[in-house]
């Protein structure tokens, strides 16, 4: 969520190992999990923080998306202030980012949210998985994404109005580059063919673009206006279109309904062509393998309970994708203050974190049509965060 700015946990270098032995060549897919326990909220939604020591990031594996197994557990801090895409693994299955974007910290004798800066590498060759190397970023790092050659990754630094620009050789990653932007960023994706990036600027109501040219990343000043606060935004595989998930309400529900824009991006310059009305409180999105459906995740103010619009679950409004067109076709009820949306890589499968009931739903996909399975998918914590290895 936004209005969460949490984080804490004295980063541990051991490894906690679940019952089963990781192996990276065992089985794939494998999904990587944020487990933020340092906030919940009260009835009227307000923070309730908790000190940092018990965060978690879970590798999951996912051969059979119906009975996932935690394979790993490596004790990091990771929080649920910002998108749920503050975790990712490359391309190749042999890395995995992980943004911490904020601290929990004593002052005085209440606890108190501060920005982090640390990005952290996972060596997911390894047997079990470890952490390679701590960076430091700006201040806030969140939503973040993979180049689609595996080469670079890119980091959206919230509290410093930047993107870091980082090199993956391996899980040798190194920092190279800080891109400035005009104000507060949350999240920032390459396109298909690598070229180009694109950022949710959440306060400034905007995407924008990056130029990707021979490892050097610049702002070209092309803006795009979003719906109200974007909060991230993902690319069709065919490259062509670019979806958003405009908040609506700064980080949480409000009660009105809210949007997800759609970007031309075959257009010279780009442009926005639509905005698909969705739920109150979009936050997690995901577009399928397949480039023929999305969803958006949909808070309902889940975690408001004195709220005249309060739901007990979250739900997420499935996209139909056709070429350039995009079309609300379904309304799903998942848990509690659902965060994070991933496919499996075959498209046949649709994971949806939720963050208070501490579980996954998950959906299956038949052409563009989504049953819930009725099945989740519990984990030891608080999803806050997840993305799906290749």
């Amino acid at each position: 969520m936004s209005a969460r700015l949490t984080l804490g946990l004295s980063i541990a270098t051991t490894i906690v190992l679940s019952a089963s032995l990781f192996s990276p060549t065992h089985a794939k897919p494998f999904m990587i999990v944020g487990l933020d326990e340092k906030l919940l909220w009260d009835d009227a939604g307000r923070p309730i923080l908790a000190a940092p020591g018990k965060d978690q990031i879970l590798i999951v594996d996912v051969a059979d998306p119906e009975s996932p197994k935690i394979v790993a557990s490596l004790p990091l801090k990771n929080s649920v202030v910002g998108p749920p895409v503050n975790v990712a693994i490359d391309p190749s299955g042999t890395v995995a980012l992980v943004a911490d974007s904020i601290d929990v910290i004593k002052e005085g004798d209440a606890l108190k949210q501060v920005p982090d800066n640390k990005i952290y590498a996972i060596d997911l060759g390894a047997n079990p998985p470890k952490l390679a190397a701590t960076l430091t970023a700006g201040k806030q790092p969140s939503g973040l994404s993979f180049s689609p050659d595996g080469k670079m990754a890119l980091v959206a630094n919230r509290g410093d109005n930047s993107i870091s620009v980082l090199s993956v050789d391996g899980s040798d990653v190194k920092i190279t580059d800080t891109v400035a932007m005009p104000d507060s960023v949350a999240h920032v994706t390459f396109t298909p063919d690598g070229k180009r990036a694109l950022v949710a600027r959440f306060p400034a109501h905007k995407i924008s673009v990056l130029d990707v040219v021979g490892g050097k990343v610049t702002y070209s000043k092309i803006d795009l206006p979003a719906g109200l606060w974007p909060y991230n935004v993902a690319v069709t595989p065919d490259g062509k279109i670019a979806l958003t998930s405009d908040n609506g309400g700064a980080g949480s529900s409000d009660g009105s309904v809210d949007t997800t824009s759609v970007i031309d991006l075959e257009a010279n310059p780009p442009r926005v062509i639509d905005r698909v009305v969705v739920g109150d409180g979009p936050e997690g999105l995901a577009i399928s393998p397949k480039g023929d459906l999305a969803v958006s995740v949909i808070l309902r103010g889940s975690n408001m309970k004195n709220a005249f619009f309060y739901e007990k679950n979250g739900s997420v409004s499935v996209l139909k994708i056709n070429g350039k067109k995009v079309t609300k076709t379904q309304d799903i009820e998942v848990g509690g203050l659902p965060e994070a949306a991933t496919f499996t890589p075959d498209g046949k499968y649709i994971l949806i974190g939720n963050f208070l009931t501490q579980d996954f739903s998950i959906l299956k996909v038949d052409g563009t049509s989504v049953t819930d399975t009725g099945k989740r998918f519990q984990v030891p914590g608080h999803p806050a965060s997840a993305r799906m290895g290749p």
